[in-house]
């Protein structure tokens, strides 16, 4: 009965995904939604973008291994993300009327400068993306009583998911948003009410968490575990800034007041709901120590799924799977969108001037399912976990892509040299420390990269300045 209703579930929400395709006329639409999105659209999409498997699945494990301390990241660095870009960026970046983030590269900088962002853009989703195709393995294996294998579920829910998302676009996306945002919200709160109840109370688990210091956030050690947890937070918090699905959620609103705002609810909700499936995984392991303890052993990704089809009633079976899926499809279709769209827009299109809004539009959609069969095959072939893929997946844009944008937009005196020796000291840095170091390294490679990359740019444009004026002068 289970699997019936969150087919039928899957089924609605695609079947509202091919309705709202109908409505895509152009490019514009595919991209940015006709940039219509009201306010609880532009909240919806923000929310659901971030809320993913990593915030159900990766976070909650993550919680239950580590308590708040390996939390760094996700939720604390992401959220800050989006509040960041709200305040900083949202209203500038709106107005400029671009589809893509690197479109701002190519007008700020050059071409060369545009290619080079936005590959280094459509490098750190693989990551993001894959996390979310193997957390729709991982339920559909739960939900099938594990006939299916988990690699067979990545599949289906990549067929799924490419099916609405590749006709629909941003369109599909931002509808399907604010409706399984809904469904979110209401079904993990939902199930935190049915398991609190068996857990012994709020208060309770709260309690037992704070004894087993669950809740010690800040590090304990020497000056470099300092550096290491920064850089850890930092990644997320500026690497995921210069992030396309960032981008369109600001330039999909119906206008910069709305983008502000945003941007800013968005984030908040999100900070505040991803403590409800840390509640619900954290209270399972008190009403059944033993049995999910043998769970964390083999995989405490599987805490929460195996919980639920233990230990809850049918319908709430059916409200949290439905929440998951929800949850989980949003941000998948999301993060396809983004980088297939800037990989059109700002690598293809180029070579082929010629294009009709109607050929564009279709290249869009050949980029999106290309896109989705890479993806599949990363996330097929990696051993890492939810959690680690989404919180490595930003160290290249920390370290290539954010220097250009942040200089870009609020120091005038940057050019292409400043930018274009920032993108390749930066990245060549964060890999030879990466390769070299490892995780074993005093500072985080992506640190490194991102101080390196910093000091490329100050000083590679203060010495170009007279070259730039010149060449610019050329050019009247």
């Amino acid at each position: 009965m289970l699997l019936t209703f969150v087919c039928v579930y899957i089924l609605i929400s695609v079947g509202i995904g091919f309705y709202v395709s109908t409505k895509v006329k152009n490019t514009r639409d595919f991209a940015i939604a006709g940039r219509h999105l009201p306010l609880p659209v532009v909240i919806a999409t923000v929310f659901a973008t971030w809320f993913g498997a990593e915030a159900i699945f990766g976070v909650s494990s993550t919680f239950v291994n580590e308590g708040l301390h390996g939390l760094v990241a996700d939720p604390f660095g992401a959220s800050l993300c989006l509040i960041i870009a709200g305040f900083l960026f949202s209203k500038y970046l709106y107005h400029l009327n671009f589809i893509t983030l690197g479109d701002f590269y190519r007008k700020r900088y050059d071409r060369k400068i545009e290619v080079i962002t936005s590959i280094a853009i459509l490098i750190s989703y693989l990551g993001w993306v894959a996390a979310q195709i193997k957390a729709l393995g991982l339920i559909i294996s739960v939900l099938s009583g594990h006939q299916v294998s988990e690699e067979v579920g990545m599949i289906i829910g990549t067929l799924i998911v490419v099916s609405y998302t590749t006709l629909g676009g941003m369109l599909s996306v931002a509808i399907l948003d604010f409706i399984q945002m809904l469904v979110i919200i209401s079904g993990l709160l939902f199930i935190s009410y049915i398991v609190s109840d068996m857990s012994g109370g709020i208060t309770y688990v709260l309690d037992h968490a704070r004894e087993n210091n669950k809740f010690d956030f800040w590090p304990k050690g020497d000056i470099f575990t300092w550096i290491s947890f920064f850089g850890v937070w930092v990644t997320l918090m500026l690497g995921s800034i210069p992030q396309q699905d960032v981008f369109q959620r600001i330039t999909s609103a119906k206008s910069a007041k709305i983008a502000f705002w945003g941007s800013i609810f968005g984030a908040s909700i999100y900070f505040a709901f991803t403590f409800v499936p840390m509640f619900i995984a954290y209270s399972a392991t008190i009403i059944d120590p033993v049995y999910f303890q043998s769970i964390i052993e083999f995989d405490s990704q599987y805490v929460l799924p195996e919980f639920i089809i233990k230990y809850t009633p049918p319908i709430a079976q059916i409200i949290f799977f439905g929440a998951v899926i929800s949850a989980i499809m949003s941000c998948s279709s999301a993060t396809l969108l983004a980088p297939s769209v800037t990989f059109a827009e700002n690598v293809i299109k180029p070579l082929r001037p010629g294009m009709t809004d109607k050929e564009f539009l279709k290249m869009m959609r050949i980029c999106l399912v290309a896109f989705s069969f890479v993806v599949l095959n990363y996330a097929l072939a990696s051993d890492l976990t939810i959690f680690q893929m989404v919180e490595s997946a930003y160290k290249v844009t920390l370290a290539g892509a954010f220097t250009p944008l942040i200089f870009g937009i609020f120091w005038k005196k940057a050019n292409h040299h400043g930018a274009l020796a920032s993108i390749c000291f930066g990245i060549a840095t964060w890999i030879f420390f990466e390769i070299v170091f490892g995780e074993s390294g005093l500072i985080p490679a992506q640190l490194i990269g991102l101080f390196v990359s910093i000091l490329s740019m100050v000083v590679v444009s203060l010495m170009t300045q007279q070259s730039t004026l010149a060449a610019t002068a050329k050019k009247t």
